[in-house]
C-alpha cells in the first residue's frame, strides 16, 4: 500500500514536471509571437551576457536557456567578431546566468514537493540534499572548464602546434593518465594536470585542483549522509544502499592518492548499481570535452521514471539476437565477446522517465538518454543502466521552431511530415525512438571488453567511432527484427540525423556525434537513399540497398573492435583532416556538408513559420 502512495506521488511528480517544462518550453513562441515572461528572461541575458538584441541573438538566448545548447550562441559570438578569448568569458557568463536561473527553477520544485508533502522524509531529504551539492558543484564548473579544457588542453596543444597526436604522445611518454590498481592506464581520468615551473607536467586530484570547492561538496555530502541516518526508507528499506552511496561518492572526491581514484570510483559506480528506486541519482560518469585525458566532467542530477512507460521498450531482445548472429559470422573471439554482452544487456536496468533536477556540466546540455557505468570492470560483474527521455524529448521536439535551415536542405514537405509524425503518431514515434535512442544505449555495451577502448584509443579517436557503432547498433537490431510500417519512418529519422549533425563539427565536446554523421552520409548517398539536389531527395526504393549497406559496415566495425585495431583506421575509411577539421572522403558529400555547413553559418539561427 506504501508503494502504490509512493508511486502515486512519483506520478504526480512526473506529471508537475512536464507541465513545468511545457511552460519553459512555451518560451520559443516568443521567436514570433509575444511573450512576456520570455521576453523578459531573454532581456536579462542578453544584457548579462553583453549582446545586441536581434533575432538571431533571441534564437541563441532561448537555446542556451530552454535546451542549454551553447551552438548557436558561439555562431552569434563568431559573428559578432569576438575573439576566441571573448567567446570563452562570454560562454561562461551565459553559464552563470542559466546556473542561477535553474537554481530558482529547481528549488521551485523542490518547495511545492515539501508543500504538497509527496513521497516520504527520506526521499524529500535525498532531494534537497542533492540539490545543495548540485549548487557546490555549479561553482566547481566553471573552473573545471576553464582549468582542465581552456588553460591546460589549450596550452598543451598551443606547445605541440595543434597537432593532436603529438599531446597524446607527450602525455603517454610521462604517464600523466590515471591507472588501476594493476597500473593499466584507465580509459578515463578522475584527476587534473598542473603546469610545473619547467613546463613539465603533473597529476593532481580534483580535491587538489578545485580544493575549495570539494571541500564544500564533501560537507554537503556529509550533512545529506547525517541526516539519513537518522530516516528510514519505508518503501523500498535501500536507505543503507543509498548511504553506502553517498560516502562512496564523499570518499572518491575527497581522495588525493592518484593510485587510488579509479578505484574509488568504481566503489561509486558499483554502489549505484545497488540502488533500484524510481527516483535516481546521477554522478560523475562521462566525459565529454577533454580529448586527451578523458576528464570525467561534473555531472550530478536526479533522474525520475515514468511508471507508465517501464515496459514499453523491445529493443533489448532484437540486440541480443543480431548479436549472437553476427559474432557466429565473425567467428574466433567475437563468440566470447558477444556472450559477455549479451549477459551485459540482461542484466540492464532500464528506466524511462525525465531529468527532474541537473547541475554543473549538465547546464551545458542534457542528453537524451545514457547508458552507464563506462567502467567495463563494474558493468562486467553489475550491468549497466539505460536511461530514457523519450517523452521529454518529444516534448521538446515539438516545441523547438521550425528552422529555416532545415526547410532549405530537407524541403518544406519533409519537414511537415517530421513535425505531423512527432505530433498526430505518437505510438509510432515512440517505437522509433526505442530503435534510434535506446537502442544506440544498448549499442554501446557491444564488442567491448575491458582494454578494447585502451587497445584502439592509442590516436585518441576512439570516441570517433563509438557514437556510430552505437547508433547503427541500434539499426542492426531493427534489421534482425524488420517491423514493415517503421522502414519509411527508419529511414527518415537515420537521414535528419545525420543531416542535423553536421552543424557540430566544430563544438568539441559533441565532435564523437558529427564524426558519427560523415559515417552515416557515406552509406546514404553510396547507397542511392540520399542525394542532394539544391535539397535533399530520398529515394525510399532503396531501402535493401541502405541496409546491405549499413550490414556491411558494421560488420567491418565490429570485427575491427574484436581485433582491438586503431580506430583511427576505421575513421579514416570515411573521413580525412583538412584545416583541423573532419571532412568525408567522398567528394560529392564533402561538397554537400561543406555547403551545410556554410549555409548554417548564414542562417542556422533563423526560425519561420510554415502556413
Amino acid at each position: 500500500m506504501m508503494k502504490d502512495k509512493f508511486l502515486s506521488d512519483i506520478q504526480k511528480i512526473y506529471d508537475e514536471l512536464t507541465s513545468r517544462h511545457k511552460r519553459l518550453n512555451s518560451y520559443f513562441k516568443l521567436l514570433h509571437e509575444s511573450h512576456d515572461e520570455a521576453q523578459k528572461l531573454v532581456d536579462d541575458f542578453l544584457e548579462f551576457v553583453g549582446l545586441e538584441k536581434n533575432s538571431d541573438s533571441i534564437m541563441a538566448a532561448l537555446s542556451r536557456i530552454v535546451n542549454l545548447k551553447e551552438d548557436f550562441l558561439e555562431q552569434v559570438l563568431v559573428r559578432e567578431g569576438c575573439e576566441s578569448d571573448e567567446i570563452i568569458t562570454k560562454k561562461e557568463l551565459a553559464f552563470d546566468w542559466v546556473s542561477d536561473f535553474y537554481t530558482k527553477y529547481h528549488k521551485s520544485l523542490l518547495d511545492w514537493i515539501e508543500e504538497k508533502q509527496l513521497l516520504t522524509p527520506f526521499y524529500r531529504t535525498i532531494l534537497f540534499g542533492v540539490h545543495e551539492i548540485g549548487l557546490t558543484l555549479n561553482d566547481a564548473q566553471s573552473k573545471w572548464t576553464n582549468h582542465i579544457i581552456h588553460t591546460i588542453n589549450a596550452n598543451l596543444l598551443k606547445k605541440f602546434n595543434g597537432d593532436e597526436s603529438k599531446v597524446l604522445e607527450y602525455l603517454h611518454e610521462f604517464s600523466l593518465f590515471d591507472k588501476d590498481t594493476f597500473g593499466i592506464v584507465g580509459d578515463r581520468s578522475y584527476s587534473a594536470l598542473k603546469e610545473n615551473d619547467d613546463g613539465s607536467h603533473s597529476l593532481h586530484s580534483y580535491s587538489e585542483i578545485f580544493k575549495t570547492d570539494i571541500e564544500n561538496t564533501s560537507r554537503e555530502l556529509n550533512k545529506l549522509i547525517l541526516k539519513l541516518s537518522s530516516l528510514s526508507d519505508e518503501v523500498y528499506d535501500q536507505k543503507q544502499e543509498w548511504i553506502r552511496y553517498f560516502n562512496a561518492i564523499n570518499n572518491a572526491f575527497c581522495e588525493k592518492e592518484i593510485k587510488n581514484l579509479l578505484s574509488k570510483w568504481q566503489e561509486v559506480d558499483i554502489a549505484w548499481m545497488s540502488i533500484t528506486t524510481p527516483i535516481q541519482v546521477g554522478h560523475p560518469l562521462e566525459y565529454y570535452e577533454d580529448h586527451f585525458r578523458k576528464a570525467v566532467a561534473l555531472e550530478w542530477d536526479v533522474r525520475i521514471v515514468n511508471p507508465k512507460l517501464q515496459t514499453s521498450s523491445q529493443t533489448r531482445e532484437n540486440i541480443k539476437g543480431f548479436t549472437a548472429e553476427l559474432a557466429k559470422e565473425i567467428g574466433g573471439s567475437a563468440v566470447k565477446i558477444a556472450g559477455n554482452n549479451i549477459l551485459q544487456a540482461d542484466k540492464t536496468q532500464l528506466y524511462i522517465g525525465q531529468p527532474m533536477l541537473y547541475y554543473a556540466a549538465e547546464l551545458n546540455g542534457l542528453f537524451s538518454a545514457q547508458v552507464v557505468p563506462n567502467d567495463k570492470t563494474v558493468s562486467d560483474k553489475y550491468g549497466h543502466k539505460i536511461f530514457a527521455y523519450s517523452d521529454f524529448v518529444l516534448a521538446s521536439k515539438l516545441a523547438k521552431p521550425i528552422m529555416r535551415l532545415s526547410v532549405e536542405i530537407m524541403g518544406e514537405e519533409f519537414v511537415r511530415k517530421s513535425r505531423d509524425f512527432a505530433k498526430n503518431s505518437s505510438s509510432l514515434w515512440y517505437e522509433i525512438y526505442d530503435i534510434s535512442t535506446i537502442g544506440h544505449e544498448f549499442g554501446h555495451i557491444l564488442w567491448l571488453e575491458g582494454d578494447t577502448e585502451g587497445a584502439m584509443n592509442k590516436s585518441g579517436q576512439f570516441k570517433n567511432i563509438e557514437e556510430f557503432k552505437a547508433t547503427a547498433g541500434g539499426l542492426m537490431a531493427f534489421f534482425h527484427n524488420e517491423k514493415e510500417y517503421l522502414k519509411e519512418y527508419i529511414i527518415d529519422d537515420v537521414v535528419a540525423r545525420s543531416i542535423g549533425l553536421m552543424a557540430w563539427r566544430e563544438v568539441g565536446e559533441v565532435l564523437p556525434y558529427y564524426c558519427e554523421g560523415l559515417i552515416h552520409l557515406d552509406i546514404l548517398f553510396d547507397s542511392g537513399v540520399v542525394d542532394f539536389k539544391k535539397e535533399i531527395v530520398i529515394d525510399y526504393s532503396k531501402y535493401e540497398d541502405m541496409k546491405k549497406a549499413y550490414k556491411e559496415c558494421y560488420k567491418n566495425l565490429a570485427t575491427h573492435y574484436v581485433n582491438k585495431c586503431d580506430a583511427s583506421e576505421f575513421l579514416y575509411q570515411y573521413a580525412q583532416k583538412i584545416g583541423g577539421v573532419y571532412l568525408p572522403k567522398n567528394e560529392k558529400i564533402k561538397e554537400f556538408v561543406e555547403y551545410y555547413y556554410a549555409r548554417y553559418k548564414e542562417i542556422g539561427q533563423q526560425s519561420i513559420v510554415l502556413e
